[in-house]
């Protein structure tokens, strides 16, 4: 398929934030595109119009992108609860509530085929698809079951951006380490690197963008200020009760998606952005 996918070297690196300003960004340089995140571990969800049940993050993603929210976005998700149990959503629907390692022995291969039918029929139906990992792509006791991150950039044949977090520090060790886990096959799907939530300003970086393109060989597409906003945060302990609470937060929220996607626009490489979505740029 046509698009790309997003992959972080920790969580809450600003995954969901830069995937919701890729959709703005692209929706308003007239392309039909959406989010989508395979598998979300998340309390924070709201309800569609057909009744269904999606993270609140993807819901937002496909607003920015002008598109209505649909599970198709957002096909599995694990609502974790008291005492190792989570809540196993799918296509919106509760399947039953069990322990994680049941659900890896009983859904595994069900979850498999739901993602690649959701992958389809998003494909069929946009320009591009923006997708979105989970967590890290090399929590190596994860990886034998990972439908997150990596296994899902194969089912759909895209190309990957590796996004870190400067903001915590630490982010030439991330980059290169998570490189360094990847197999060479998973490795070659990563064509741009970002850093993500820079304080100052990022011509001062211009030596460690230097430095992390001649060692990896992979270049910086982008070194992204921090910014401000108000969207709903994906992480946290939220009840069923609220999903039509967090439905509300969806509207009047124009104003923040051309926030987010003109400040992505300025500072970060569009066309190598688009020609990457297209297959156009190769990086061994």
């Amino acid at each position: 398929m046509k698009g790309m996918m997003i992959q972080g070297t920790a969580s809450n690196v600003g995954k969901s934030l830069f995937t919701t300003a890729l959709c703005r960004l692209f929706a308003n340089k007239g392309y039909t595109v959406a989010p989508f995140k395979a598998q979300n571990m998340s309390n924070r969800t709201i309800q569609t119009e057909d009744g269904k049940e999606m993270s609140v993050a993807q819901a937002q993603q496909a607003k920015a992108a002008n598109y209505t929210p649909s599970v198709l976005m957002n096909p599995i998700i694990l609502k974790p609860g008291e005492n190792h149990q989570t809540k196993v959503v799918f296509m919106g629907e509760t399947m039953r509530t069990m322990d994680g390692r049941d659900y890896q022995q009983t859904y595994y291969h069900d979850a498999r085929q739901t993602i690649q039918a959701a992958l389809s029929q998003l494909d069929q139906a946009v320009d591009f698809t923006f997708l979105e990992g989970a967590g890290s792509p090399v929590e190596m006791n994860l990886k034998d079951y990972d439908l997150a991150n990596m296994a899902v950039a194969e089912m759909a044949d895209v190309s990957v951006i590796l996004v870190a977090d400067i903001d915590k520090g630490g982010a030439f060790a991330s980059i290169v380490g998570t490189l360094a886990l990847f197999t060479q096959k998973e490795r070659n799907r990563v064509k741009g690197l970002v850093i993500n939530k820079f304080h100052g300003d990022v011509s001062s970086f211009a030596s460690g963008r230097q430095w992390l393109e001649d060692y990896t060989g992979i270049p910086v597409l982008g070194v992204i200020p921090y910014i401000d906003h108000d969207l709903v945060e994906e992480d946290g302990m939220i009840d069923v009760s609220t999903l039509e609470a967090h439905t509300s937060d969806l509207t009047d929220k124009d104003a923040t998606y051309e926030k987010l996607a003109g400040h992505l626009e300025a500072h970060i490489d569009v066309e190598k952005l688009l020609s990457i979505m297209l297959g156009e740029v190769h990086v061994n």
